[in-house]
């Protein structure tokens, strides 16, 4: 269901993220670049991605390959934070009615994981989310 992509990279390059409550499966799992245990459920996924959003997003942000397949893609992509070149890929596995029920990101340079790190942390604090 290639509308799944579609969709997200009209949530993307619209920066819309409200487009996430149709997108997401309730028990979505998240993984991040920068926590070790896997995030569960549609609203700590929306948190996670809407601070992603913000740290990662704009006008540096683009993908460059794609790999996609009957349910699940590969998106590579590039943008910068501050002087920081960050490279990296969203794998998204989404069910038959289309909704994303995985959603993991993998990042490059360590330089890039460590400014990901702290940027989303002030981020998510900034958005009210609290463990």
């Amino acid at each position: 269901m290639i509308q799944t992509i579609e969709k997200w990279h009209q949530c993307m390059s619209d920066r819309d993220m409200s487009l996430l409550d149709e997108l997401l499966a309730e028990d979505v799992i998240f993984h991040s670049p920068v926590v070790w245990t896997p995030q569960q459920g549609k609203k700590i996924t929306t948190f996670y991605l809407m601070a992603a959003d913000q740290v990662l997003g704009g006008e540096h942000f683009s993908y460059k390959k794609e790999i996609i397949e009957e349910h699940q893609a590969c998106l590579e992509f590039e943008t910068k934070i501050g002087d920081t070149v960050v490279n990296g890929v969203d794998i998204i596995s989404w069910n038959e009615e289309g909704k994303i029920v995985e959603f993991k990101v993998m990042v490059r340079p360590l330089q890039a994981v460590n400014a990901i790190w702290k940027s989303m942390q002030t981020m998510l604090e900034n958005m009210g989310y609290k463990k």
